[in-house]
């Protein structure tokens, strides 16, 4: 049976659980036997892109008056944190999993090489890309839609902390918001979702990569998400 490729898209808040900044080394243990679980399904190659939102955030870097570009390389080392806490997690528990990284410290972290890349998912393992694309003024989501592109993956997960889906608005401040089941890139780009920024959906419409937006702090989502299980959005980018 040929494995699909996928991604999967962690937020960096994610592995701060309550405390919101920082690594809770407990929350990253859990976030691992998540994937495993997944993992072990035994019917897709997994690659990960983590964000760095409990390390630094912009926010914090306007306050302290540091330019755009110092700060996003400062998030950009604080992804490669998240993702050296979240390989040994893994490699605890006996997944086999490899790092790679946009910025050169080899010391830490494998470069990253596209063909490289793809031979460590051919061999099993998990793929954890830091570092971003390498270069300020790019995301995450931007980083997730480009390594999905590059490595021929057909979808990203989106694991969101704390939100089961896409909704017309936010469903933290309005009791109304509407949930969507499915929708098409032109229908988040004209109702203004922010699902992901707008370089990273146009990536993925043009690359005909699918999202699917779900809620990462439920046990067994990551593997229900996987298995086509409809506990969130998916955003379908195949072209007519």
């Amino acid at each position: 049976m040929d494995k699909k490729r996928v991604m999967i898209k962690l937020s960096g808040e994610a592995l701060a659980g309550k405390n919101g900044i920082g690594i809770d080394p407990l929350v990253v243990k859990h976030i691992a036997k998540e994937i495993k679980e997944a993992y072990d399904l035994g019917i897709c190659e997994i690659g990960i892109v983590v964000g760095g939102g409990n390390i630094f955030r912009g926010k914090l870097a306007t306050e302290m008056g540091i330019e755009r570009s110092s700060a996003d390389y400062m998030g950009m080392i604080g992804t490669i944190l998240n993702a050296l806490a979240l390989q040994n997690s893994l490699e605890a528990i006996g997944v086999e999993t490899r790092v790679m990284s946009s910025l050169n410290i080899p010391e830490v972290a494998e470069p990253y090489i596209r063909r490289k890349a793809i031979s460590h998912l051919e061999k099993d393992y998990i793929v954890i890309f830091g570092g971003g694309t390498g270069n300020p003024y790019f995301s995450t989501d931007t980083t997730s839609a480009l390594r999905a592109a590059e490595l021929g993956a057909s979808i990203i997960y989106m694991a969101k902390n704390g939100t089961d889906g896409v909704y017309d608005k936010d469903p933290q401040t309005y009791h109304d918001a509407v949930k969507f089941k499915e929708l098409t890139n032109q229908e988040v780009l004209q109702k203004q979702l922010q699902v992901m920024d707008s370089t990273a959906s146009a990536l993925c419409h043009d690359n005909n990569i699918d999202i699917y937006v779900f809620d990462m702090n439920k046990d067994g989502n990551i593997k229900r998400a996987i298995l086509g299980e409809d506990i969130g959005t998916i955003i379908n980018n195949k072209k007519e």
